[in-house]
C-alpha cells in the first residue's frame, strides 16, 4: 500500500511540474508574436555583442572544401548597415526557403485529400480492429525511428497520421502526436537501416580526424549496430513515457475539444460501399507503389543518382520523395472519394485542394516568424560562437572515459537548442573533439555516436529545431488553448528519457567493449 502511495505522489509531482511547464509557456504570447519577439531580440542582442567585440576562436571544417581551418568567429550585428540590408533584403527569401514550408504544403496536397475524402478515416479504422491496443504504441513510435530513412518525411507524414490513429482509437490525439514525435525527432540518428545522415557525418568525423592520423576514414556504416540497438531502446523508452506519463497527465490537465463522432471511435464499422471504396483505394495505392518501385529498379533509372547508382544518396528518388509520398496519397484519395461517393466530379477534388491550404493558413503566417527568426540567429554567428566556448570548457575539464563522454552528450543536448541543424554543429564540434579523444585513445566512430545521442534528444523541445513550430499547429488542431508550453511539457519527459537511457546503453556498451561498426571499436587499434 505504501509502496503504491510513494508511486501516486511522486506520479503527482512529476505532473505538477509538467503543469507549471505548461502554464509558463502557454502564458507567454502567441506562436507568431513569440518567433517575432525572439527575432527582434536576437537584432538587439547581435548589435550589443558585436559593439562589445565578442567572438570565439577554434578549428571548424569548412562545409565546402571540407578542410579544417583554424578561424576567428565574431558576432555579427543586425543593427548595423550590413545587418539592415540583410533584414531588409533577405525577408522575403527567408521566408521563401524556409525549408520545411514547401515540405508540408506539397505533402498535405496528398495528405489533405486523403483526410477530406475519408480514405484515411477508413484506412484507420480498419488499421485499428485489427492491431493490438497494446502494439498501437510501439508501432507508432517505430514507424517514428524508421522514417528517418526518409529524411524528414516523418514530420510531415507520421506526426499527423499519429494524432489520428490514437482518436480511431479513442485515445488522446496530442497523445499521438508526442508519440510520433517523440520516434521522429528525438530518435533521429537511431535506425535498423543507415539512413541519409549516415554517411554526412562520417565524412566531416574522417576529416577530423585526419588532423590527428592522416589517412584515418570513418565509414558511413560505422555506428550501426549502435543504431540498430538504441532503435528498440528509443521504442521502449518512447512507449512507456506515452503510456505512463504523457497520455494520463493529458487526459488530466488537457480540455478535450474534439468530438466524439466517428473519427473518436474505432468501433464505427464500415459500409458496404465504403468497404468497396477502401479495398479499391488501396489497389490503386499499391498498383502506384509497384511502379514506382519497378522504375527506381533499373541501375540507369531516372529516380537514381547518375554518378553513383544510388537510391539514396544525393539522387532526384530523395529529392523527389515528397512530391511521390503525396502522389501516393492523392491517387487513393481520389479513388477512395470517387466510389464512395465523397467527390462527385473534378470540382470537389480541386475544392478539397483549397481547403487543404486554407487549413494551413495559421501555418504559413508562423512560418514566416519562424524563418525570420531561425534566419537571423544563423546570420549573427550566435550558435557557433557559443559552441566554440562550449568546446574549449569541455577540453579544459580534464575528466577520462565515461563521465567525458557523457559530458560531452550533455554539451552537445545543450548546443542543439541553439542550433538546429546536425551537420552544421558537427562540423564545429568535430574537430575539436575528435582529436581530443583520440588523443585519449577513444576512436572518431565512439565521439561520433556520443554527438548524435545529445543531438537528438533534445530536437523535442527546442523552437529552433525547423518543424517545432509546424508541430504546435497539430495539437492546436485538437487543443484550441495548446501552444508552445503545451508541447514542451508533453515533451519533455521524453527528453529527459532519451538522454538518461541513452547515455547509460553508451556506457554499458563501453564497459561491455562492443564494436559500434562493422570494423569499428571504441578504442583506436
Amino acid at each position: 500500500m505504501k509502496q503504491n502511495e510513494g508511486k501516486k505522489e511522486r506520479k503527482s509531482l512529476v505532473f505538477r511540474f509538467l503543469n507549471t511547464v505548461e502554464q509558463v509557456g502557454n502564458r507567454l504570447p502567441h506562436p507568431i508574436t513569440m518567433f517575432a519577439a525572439l527575432a527582434l531580440f536576437i537584432v538587439l542582442l547581435s548589435g550589443i555583442l558585436a559593439a562589445a567585440g565578442i567572438s570565439a576562436e577554434g578549428d571548424v571544417i569548412d562545409s565546402t572544401t571540407m578542410e579544417v581551418t583554424t578561424q576567428t568567429v565574431s558576432v555579427v550585428s543586425l543593427m548595423d548597415r550590413d545587418g539592415l540590408v540583410y533584414m531588409l533584403t533577405h525577408m522575403v527569401t527567408n521566408f521563401t526557403e524556409f525549408a520545411p514550408l514547401g515540405v508540408v504544403l506539397v505533402t498535405m496536397l496528398g495528405v489533405g485529400c486523403a483526410e477530406g475524402s475519408g480514405y484515411l478515416s477508413a484506412l484507420l479504422k480498419k488499421t485499428v480492429s485489427v492491431t493490438p491496443a497494446k502494439l498501437v504504441t510501439p508501432m507508432l513510435v517505430f514507424l517514428g525511428v524508421m522514417s528517418n530513412v526518409a529524411s524528414d518525411v516523418g514530420y510531415v507524414v507520421l506526426i499527423p497520421l499519429g494524432a489520428m490513429v490514437f482518436l480511431a482509437c479513442g485515445r488522446h490525439p496530442i497523445a499521438g502526436i508526442a508519440a510520433a514525435f517523440a520516434g521522429v525527432s528525438g530518435g533521429f540518428s537511431a535506425n535498423l537501416l543507415i539512413g541519409t545522415l549516415d554517411p554526412m557525418l562520417a565524412g566531416i568525423s574522417s576529416e577530423a580526424a585526419q588532423l590527428v592520423s592522416p589517412g584515418y576514414v570513418v565509414e558511413p556504416s560505422a555506428n550501426w549496430y549502435f543504431m540498430i540497438v538504441s532503435t528498440f531502446l528509443i521504442v521502449a523508452l518512447g512507449s512507456w513515457v506515452t503510456d505512463r506519463i504523457v497520455e494520463p497527465r493529458l487526459a488530466g490537465s488537457i480540455k478535450q475539444t474534439y468530438g466524439e463522432g466517428s473519427e473518436g471511435g474505432a468501433a464505427v464499422s464500415l459500409t458496404s460501399r465504403e468497404r468497396k471504396a477502401l479495398r479499391l483505394a488501396n489497389i490503386s495505392f499499391l498498383v502506384l507503389a509497384a511502379a514506382i518501385a519497378l522504375l527506381a529498379w533499373p541501375q540507369n533509372s531516372f529516380f537514381r543518382n547518375p554518378e553513383t547508382k544510388s537510391l539514396i544518396s544525393s539522387s532526384p528518388f530523395m529529392t523527389g520523395l515528397i512530391v511521390l509520398i503525396a502522389l501516393l496519397f492523392f491517387v487513393p484519395s481520389v479513388v477512395y472519394g470517387r466510389v464512395s461517393g465523397a467527390y462527385k466530379s473534378e470540382k470537389d477534388v480541386c475544392a478539397q485542394l483549397g481547403s487543404n491550404m486554407e487549413a494551413m493558413g495559421g501555418y504559413i503566417a508562423l512560418s514566416f516568424a519562424a524563418a525570420q527568426f531561425i534566419s537571423y540567429f544563423n546570420y549573427t554567428k550566435l550558435g557557433t560562437i557559443l559552441a566554440l566556448k562550449g568546446a574549449d570548457v569541455l577540453g579544459h575539464i580534464g575528466a577520462g572515459g565515461p563521465v567525458l563522454m557523457v559530458l560531452f552528450i550533455l554539451l552537445a543536448a545543450v548546443i542543439n537548442l541553439f542550433m538546429g541543424s546536425a551537420s552544421a554543429k558537427w562540423t564545429i564540434l568535430a574537430p575539436v573533439f575528435v582529436p581530443m579523444f583520440m588523443l585519449l585513445g577513444y576512436s572518431p566512430e565512439l565521439v561520433q555516436v556520443a554527438y548524435r545521442i545529445g543531438d537528438s534528444a533534445t530536437n523535442l523541445i527546442t523552437p529552433l529545431m525547423a518543424y517545432f513550430a509546424m508541430v504546435v499547429v497539430f495539437a492546436k488542431k485538437y487543443d484550441d488553448n495548446s501552444g508552445i508550453g503545451t508541447l514542451v511539457s508533453t515533451m519533455l519527459p521524453y527528453c529527459i528519457c532519451f538522454l538518461i537511457g541513452w547515455s547509460l546503453l553508451l556506457i554499458l556498451w563501453m564497459g561491455a567493449g562492443l564494436p559500434l561498426g562493422p570494423g569499428a571499436g571504441l578504442m583506436i587499434s
